[in-house]
C-alpha cells in the first residue's frame, strides 16, 4: 500500500516536473539524490552541480538572508512540485474491521454457535408425532403457536450478541477518533521558525516548503531535510536515523547535511530546506515501512517467524509485535521521526526499521509485545511493565473469568446429569431415534444456560471502563492544560508519591527582569541611572549583551496598551536585553551593525559550559570575545574587572571571594539568578587556537554582574501545599546556585524554615552518592533522598540519577512513583526514566516534549496538581465500576447456578442475562467512569503500587449487597408465586410461554442493579451517595435511560425477552425492592470495616509479577566510564557479528525473492538490539538495550533503556 501511494506520488510529480522544468533549476529527483549523500561527498556534489550553497539557493529561487517571498502562488507551486511536508497517516480501521475484531471474543463466539444450533433445531420437526414418548420433554403447555416460537430464543441471543458487538466496535471507533484528534492537535502545535520576506516567522511544520530558509537552534527536532548554510557550533544527534550515539558536528564546508527527525543538541544556524514530507529521509523510511498500512498487517504475521533464532523473541523491536497493527502508528507527526528505533546501516539506501513511532509514543521499549491487550493498544506500553492499574485489572479479570468458567461448567454438567437421570433412570424411558432432536434441543438449552452464566461472570466491561475513563479524563485534562501523550500516564499520576520539578518557568513565571546590578565597583539595589555608568563601560555592556545572545531573542512592544513588553526567545537573554533598554540604550543598532553572518565564532550555551561566548573581528583585525554565564563560573575565569572609571583593574582570587560574599550571595539570598558579563581582547596575529576552549575562556575582564529576578507564580505555593497534603513530596531540581534555589524553595513552600531537610549542590550530591571508585551506590542514595528537597547547580545527569535512585529505592514499603518536569533537551533522560514525565508546552524544546508523557500547555505547576486529581479519579472510577460489576456478577452467577440446579432452568434467561450484562458492563462503565474529580481526592495519601484494587470496604459493600439481592431473589423464586398469587414459573417445559413469576424476578433484579449503581458511586464508605450526582449528567441520563428501556422490555419484550407484561402493583413492588438497596447501603455503611478481618482484598500486584522472569536474571544498570571502555571491544564485536548477520540475511532475502520489507523488518530487529551493550555479567547473559544518545555524557546513555522497574 505504502509503495503504491508512493509510486502515485512520483508519477504525479514526474508530470509536474515536466510542466515546470523551467520553473526551478533542479528537480525533485536531483534533490532526493543529493540528500542521499553525506559529509564531504555532499559538499563536492553541491560545488560541482550548483557552485556553492548560494547557487543552490538561486536554483531554488530563494535568498539565504531574505528567505522566500512567501506569496501564496509561489508556495502552492512549490508544494505541487516538491510535495507537502506531511506524511499521510495510516488509514484508520474501518467500522467493519472493528466489528470483526469485536466478534473475535471467545464467549461471544460460543454464544453465537449455541444460538445457531438452537435456531437450526427449532426449525427441525421430527418425523411422525412420536415425541409424546420422549419423556418430560413436552408437557401440555406446548400448543401450536408456541411450537412456532421456538426460534425466537436463538434469534434473540444472536441479536443481543450483535448489540454487544456494535457497542464495543463503536467504543473502539470513537476511541480511535479521539486519538486522532489528539494527534492532530499535537501536530498543529508543532511550529518552526523560518525566514520569509526578510521576516522571521513561526509557521506550522506542515507549511514548510522546499526552498524555505529555516532557523535551527538548540533543542529543535528538524522537520525536514536541508542543507546547512550558516551558523555556529551546530551539533546534531542523528541516533534516530543512524543509531550512532555520538553527536555529529555540522559545518558548511565539511558536513552540511541536516536530516529530518534528528535533534539539535547544541548551537544554532540556518538551513535551506531541500526535501519535505515523503521525500525527506524520514519520509522515505516511512514509505518503505508502508505507513500506508495493508502490508503492515501481512508483515505483522511474518515478523513473528522472522526472528533469527539467535535472538530471543522478548527483545522484539517496537516495530514488530504490537506496534505494527497498532492504531498508534498512525500518523508520523509532520514527518518527524522519533528518537526511537531508526538506524541506517552504513549504506544509507538500506534505511530500515523504525516502528512508525510517532509523536504519541516515544522510544518503544524492547517489548512491543505485551501492549496488545484491548484498551492498552494505543498507549502501547512505552514503559517496562503494564501500568499499575492495568496489571491489577488483568489479574483480577483472569481470576474472575476462571471462576465463571468453573461455575458454568458445573451448571451444564448438573443440568445434563439431572435431565439424563430423570428421563432415563427414574422414568425408565428408552432413547428412541425419533426423540434425538428433542433431546438435543434440551442439551442445547442447557448449554446456552451454561454459556450465559459464563458471559455474565466474565467482566468484559473492565477494559471498556478503563478505556472510557481514561479517554474521558484525557479529554477533560485538555481543559486543565494537560496534553496527555500516553493514556496510562494519566492514571499513573494518581499514584505519584514524588514530584521533581524544575524551578524556572514551572514554579516561577519565566519573565526575567534585572533588578540589581554590580557595575563599576558599585552594587546598585535597583536599575542604575544611565548617567552614573562610565561611557566606556556602557558601550562594552550594550555590545556584550546585544551581540552575545541569540539574535532570535528580542523584546517586542506589548500586544495590548499598557501591557508588559513581550519577551521572545531565551528568557534570561530577554532579561539582559530588557536591562539594556532600562539603561535607555538600544540593542538593535548594534545587531544591525554586526549581523549574525559576521560573528566570527560562537561558543553556544550548554549544560557543561554554563556560559556563552561570541567572538567578533574588530575593524583593526584583532578579535574581541564577549562572554556571559553563571557568575561563580565566569568570575573564576576573570583576572580583571572594570572600575568606576571604566578602566580594567586587577581582580585577584581574594577580591573574587569578597565579591561573592558581598554581592553574589546577598543577591542569591533574595532569590535572584546572578549572571556575570565579561569580555576579552585577542591580537590579530598569531590567531588564537579557537578550539582550545580552556585557554580562550580565561583571563577575562568582568564588565558587570546582574541579579535577575524570576518571580514565583502566585498560584504555586497553594498548589504545593495541596501536594504535600495529598502525600506527595515536591523536590526542586535546578541549575541555579544554591542560595537562589533555597530562597525560591522557601517562597514556594517546598521547605519550611526549621524543618529537617537537605539542600544540596550537584557536586556535593555526587560526592555523597558515589563510593571510592566513583560508582553510584543505591544505599548511599537511600541515605539522602528522603530528606532531599532542593538539588541546585545540578546537571541533567544528576537529575536522572536522582530520579532513578528514588524509583529503584527499596527503603520505603511502597515503591515510589516519581513525576518529573523538564523543558531542556538535556532533561530527556530524566523524563524518560520517570514514571510520568511532564514537558513544558511553551518553554519546552521538542526533544523534551518527545520524551514526555504529558505536556503542560501553560507550563504551570498547578496543572500538575490537576493531573494528580484526574489520575486519582481514574483509579476511583475503576474501583466504583468494579464494586458495582462484581455485585451483579456474584448475584447473577449464583442465581443462574442454583436456579439451574434446583429447578432445571435458570430464572434469568440467556437474553435477559445479556441485557443485564449490557447494563452493567457498557452502560455502567460509561456512567461510573465519567464521574468528575473533586478536591476531596487530594485529601488522601497516594494508593501506591501494592494496594489492592478492591479494598476491604469495597469487599464489604460487594458481599453485603449480594446478600440482600440473593435473599430477595430466592424468596421470589421459591415463594413469589404465593406472594403475588400467580402461576409458578418453576419446572416449565421447553418452549413454554414466559411466566409472570420469572418476569418479576428479572425485573426486580434489574431494579436492584439500578439503585445499587447509585450506591456504587462511593467506595470509601461515605454515607451520602447522592453527593454531586447532578454534576454528572451522563450518570443521570444512563440510569433514567436504562429504567425506560427496562419498562419497554418487560411490557413489550414478550417471547424474545421471555417477559410477560406486569401490572402496576407488581411494578411498584419491584421498584420498592430496588429502593431497598439504598436503605441497605446505609446499613452496610454502619458496620465498621475494621471488625471484618476475614474479608480478603483482591486485585493486588504481587512483587514477583512486576518484573518478567528474564529480567530478574539481570539488572540493567548504568556502568561507569572505565567499565565502558573495557566493554567497547565487546560492543564492537557484537556489532560486527550483527552486521555480517544482517548482510547475509539481506543477500538471502534477495536470493529467495521474498519481500524487501520482510528483510528490513528482520534486520531492524537485529540491529536495534546492538545499540548499546550495557551490562554483561557473564558471557552467557548479555542484556542489550537500545540506548538513546544522551546530550551530556555516556553515563547518561542508560536513559534510553527500556524501562526498568525496581522490585518494590
Amino acid at each position: 500500500m505504502g509503495d503504491m501511494t508512493n509510486s502515485d506520488f512520483y508519477s504525479k510529480n514526474q508530470r509536474n516536473e515536466a510542466n515546470h522544468a523551467g520553473e526551478f533549476g533542479c528537480t525533485l529527483q536531483e534533490l532526493r539524490s543529493l540528500m542521499e549523500l553525506r559529509g564531504t561527498e555532499a559538499v563536492v556534489k553541491i560545488k560541482e552541480t550548483y557552485g556553492e550553497t548560494e547557487g543552490l539557493c538561486r536554483h531554488l529561487k530563494t535568498s539565504p538572508t531574505e528567505g522566500l517571498a512567501g506569496t501564496a502562488a509561489d508556495l502552492e507551486k512549490r508544494k505541487l512540485i516538491f510535495g507537502k511536508n506531511f506524511i499521510p497517516p495510516k488509514k484508520p480501521k474501518t467500522f467493519i474491521q472493528l466489528v470483526w475484531e469485536a466478534l473475535q471474543d471467545v464467549t461471544l463466539i460460543i454464544l453465537e454457535i449455541a444460538a445457531i444450533i438452537s435456531l437450526g433445531l427449532s426449525f427441525y420437526q421430527p418425523p411422525g408425532e412420536g415425541n409424546e414418548g420422549c419423556g418430560t420433554a413436552t408437557g401440555g403447555a406446548e400448543d401450536e403457536g408456541e411450537a412456532e416460537a421456538g426460534w425466537i430464543e436463538g434469534a434473540a441471543i444472536l441479536l443481543s450478541v450483535i448489540c454487544v458487538v456494535l457497542v464495543t466496535a463503536f467504543n473502539d471507533w470513537s476511541k480511535e477518533k479521539q486519538f486522532r484528534g489528539l494527534q492532530s492537535r499535537i501536530e498543529q502545535e508543532q511550529k518552526f521558525t523560518v525566514v520569509r520576506g526578510g521576516q522571521v516567522i513561526q509557521i506550522p511544520v506542515a507549511e514548510i516548503v522546499v526552498g524555505d530558509i529555516a532557523q535551527v537552534k538548540y533543542g529543535d527536532l528538524l522537520p525536514a531535510d536541508g542543507i546547512f548554510i550558516q551558523g555556529n557550533d551546530l551539533k546534531i544527534d542523528e541516533s534516530s536515523l543512524t543509531g550512532e550515539s555520538d553527536q555529529v558536528r555540522k559545518s558548511v564546508d565539511k558536513d552540511p547535511m541536516l536530516l529530518s527527525g534528528t535533534h539539535v543538541m547544541e548551537g544554532s544556524g540556518r538551513m535551506l530546506v531541500t526535501a519535505v514530507g515523503v521525500n525527506s529521509q524520514t519520509g522515505i523510511i516511512f514509505t518503505l515501512l508502508g505507513a500506508g498500512g495493508e502490508e503492515e498487517e501481512k508483515k505483522d504475521k511474518k515478523v513473528d517467524s522472522s526472528h533469527p533464532s539467535s535472538h530471543p523473541p522478548p527483545a522484539t523491536d517496537g516495530a514488530a509485535g504490537a506496534n505494527a497493527t497498532d492504531n498508534a502508528n498512525a500518523s508520523l507527526v509532520n514527518g518527524k521521526m522519533q528518537d526511537g528505533n531508526m538506524e541506517n546501516n552504513q549504506n544509507k539506501a538500506k534505511q530500515q526499521d523504525g516502528a512508525a513511532a510517532m509523536e504519541m509514543q516515544p522510544l518503544k521499549s524492547a517489548e512491543g509485545g505485551e501492549g496488545d491487550d484491548k484498551d492498552k493498544k494505543k498507549s502501547n506500553m512505552h514503559k517496562k511493565e503494564k501500568s499499575v492499574l492495568q496489571g491489577k485489572l488483568t489479574k483480577l479479570a483472569v481470576q474472575i473469568g476462571k471462576a465463571g468458567l468453573v461455575m458454568s461448567a458445573i451448571t451444564v454438567i448438573i443440568l445434563v446429569l439431572y435431565f439424563a437421570i430423570d428421563t432415563f433412570v427414574v422414568n425408565k424411558k428408552q432413547w428412541l431415534p425419533e426423540c434425538t432432536p428433542v433431546y438435543v434441543q434440551y442439551f442445547v438449552k442447557f448449554f446456552i444456560i451454561g454459556v450465559t452464566v459464563l458471559v455474565v461472570a466474565v467482566p468484559e466491561g473492565l477494559p471498556l471502563a478503563v478505556t472510557i475513563s481514561l479517554a474521558y479524563s484525557v479529554k477533560k485534562m485538555m481543559r486543565d492544560n494537560n496534553l496527555v501523550r500516553h493514556l496510562d500516564a494519566c492514571e499513573t499520576m494518581g499514584n505519584a508519591t514524588a514530584i521533581c520539578s524544575d524551578k524556572t518557568g514551572t514554579l516561577t513565571t519565566n519573565r526575567m527582569t534585572v533588578v540589581q546590578a554590580y557595575v563599576g565597583d558599585v552594587h546598585y539595589k535597583e536599575i542604575p541611572d544611565p548617567d552614573s555608568i562610565p561611557a566606556k563601560t556602557m558601550e562594552l555592556l550594550v555590545n556584550a549583551i546585544a551581540i552575545n545572545s541569540a539574535y532570535t531573542t528580542k523584546i517586542l512592544p506589548p500586544e495590548k496598551e499598557g501591557g508588559l513588553p513581550r519577551q521572545v526567545g531565551n528568557k534570561t537573554e530577554c532579561g539582559l536585553l530588557g536591562f539594556v533598554l532600562d539603561l535607555k540604550q538600544d540593542y538593535e543598532p548594534v545587531r544591525s551593525l554586526i549581523p549574525e553572518e559576521k560573528l566570527y565564532k560562537v561558543y553556544t550555551f550548554n549544560s557543561v559550559r554554563k556560559s556563552m561566548s561570541t567572538v567578533i573581528k574588530m575593524p583593526d583585525g584583532s578579535f574581541r570575545m564577549y562572554s556571559k554565564g553563571a557568575s561563580e563560573i565566569v568570575l573564576k575565569k576573570c583576572s580583571r574587572i572594570l572600575n568606576a572609571a571604566g578602566e580594567p583593574r586587577i581582580f585577584r582570587p581574594r577580591d573574587r571571594d569578597e565579591m561573592v560574599k558581598k554581592v553574589i550571595e546577598p543577591m542569591a539570598c533574595d532569590g535572584l539568578r546572578t549572571i556575570c558579563v565579561a569580555f576579552r581582547d585577542f591580537p590579530s596575529s598569531p590567531e588564537p587556537d579557537w578550539d582550545n576552549e580552556n585557554d580562550i575562556l580565561s583571563d577575562l575582564t568582568c564588565i558587570c554582574v546582574v541579579g535577575i529576578e524570576d518571580p514565583v507564580r502566585p498560584e504555586v505555593p497553594e498548589a504545593i501545599r495541596k501536594c504535600q497534603r495529598a502525600g506527595i513530596t515536591v523536590r526542586m531540581v535546578t541549575g541555579d546556585n544554591i542560595n537562589t534555589a533555597r530562597a525560591i524553595a522557601i517562597k514556594c513552600g517546598i521547605i519550611h524554615p526549621g524543618e529537617d531537610f537537605l539542600c544540596l549542590e550537584g557536586k556535593e550530591f555526587n560526592r555523597r552518592i558515589r563510593n571510592e571508585k566513583g560508582e553510584i551506590e543505591q544505599e548511599r542514595i537511600d541515605k539522602i533522598w528522603p530528606k532531599l528537597r532542593v538539588l541546585a547547580r545540578s546537571s541533567p545527569t544528576d537529575k536522572h540519577t536522582l530520579v532513578k535512585g528514588i524509583i529503584d529505592s527499596t527503603q520505603v514499603e511502597q515503591r515510589q512513583v516519581v513525576a518529573v518536569t523538564g523543558d531542556g533537551t538535556n532533561d530527556g533522560p530524566a523524563l524518560k526514566k520517570a514514571d510520568v514525565g511532564f514537558a513544558m508546552g511553551i518553554a519546552g524544546t521538542d526533544v523534551a516534549k518527545e520524551a514526555s508523557d504529558i505536556i503542560l500547555t501553560d507550563d504551570n505547576f498547578t496543572s500538575i496538581v490537576k493531573a494528580v486529581m484526574w489520575g486519582r479519579n481514574v483509579y476511583d472510577s475503576i474501583s466504583k465500576f468494579l464494586q458495582f460489576q462484581l455485585t451483579v456478577n456474584i448475584v447473577a452467577v449464583i442465581v443462574a447456578f442454583t436456579g439451574a440446579c434446583i429447578t432445571q432452568d435458570s430464572p434469568l434467561k440467556a437474553v435477559q442475562m445479556l441485557w443485564v450484562n449490557l447494563i452493567m458492563d457498557t452502560f455502567a462503565s460509561l456512567a461510573l467512569a465519567t464521574e468528575p474529580p473533586t478536591e476531596a481526592l487530594l485529601l488522601r495519601k497516594p494508593y501506591g503500587r501494592n494496594k489492592p484494587l478492591i479494598s476491604r470496604t469495597m469487599m464489604k459493600n460487594i458481599l453485603g449487597h449480594a446478600v440482600y439481592q440473593l435473599t430477595l431473589i430466592f424468596t421470589l423464586l421459591f415463594v413469589g408465586e404465593k406472594m403475588f398469587k400467580i402461576d409458578s414459573g418453576r419446572n416449565a417445559p421447553l418452549h413454554s410461554p414466559p411466566s409472570e413469576h420469572y418476569t418479576i424476578i428479572f425485573n426486580t433484579f434489574v431494579m436492584m442493579q439500578l439503585f445499587n449503581e447509585i450506591n456504587a458511586r462511593k467506595i470509601h464508605g461515605e454515607r451520602n451517595v447522592f453527593d454531586g450526582i447532578f454534576r454528572n449528567p451522563i450518570f443521570c441520563t444512563i440510569v433514567l435511560g436504562t429504567f425506560a428501556i427496562q419498562i419497554v422490555i418487560v411490557q413489550f419484550g414478550g417471547k424474545p425477552f421471555s417477559c410477560s407484561p406486569l401490572q402496576l402493583d407488581q411494578w411498584m413492588w419491584c421498584v420498592f425492592i430496588g429502593l431497598g438497596e439504598l436503605v441497605w447501603g446505609q446499613v452496610i455503611a454502619t458496620i465498621p470495616t475494621s471488625r471484618l478481618k476475614f474479608l480478603k482484598e483482591a486485585g493486588r500486584l504481587t512483587e514477583k509479577e512486576e518484573v518478567p522472569e528474564e529480567e530478574l536474571n539481570e539488572d540493567v544498570e548504568e556502568i561507569d566510564h572505565a567499565e565502558r571502555e573495557l566493554r567497547r571491544g565487546q560492543i564492537l564485536w557484537f556489532r560486527g557479528l550483527n552486521r555480517i548477520q544482517t548482510q547475509i540475511e539481506v543477500v538471502n532475502t534477495f536470493k529467495s525473492g521474498t519481500s524487501f520489507q520482510g528483510a528490513l523488518r528482520r534486520q531492524s530487529s537485529v540491529t536495534s538490539q546492538t545499540q548499546d551493550v550495557t551490562n554483561i555479567s557473564s558471557p552467557s547473559h548479555v542484556s542489550l538495550s537500545n540506548a538513546l544518545s544522551s546530550p551530556t555524557s555516556t553515563s547518561a546513555a542508560a536513559a534510553g533503556h527500556p524501562r526498568r522497574e525496581g522490585i518494590p
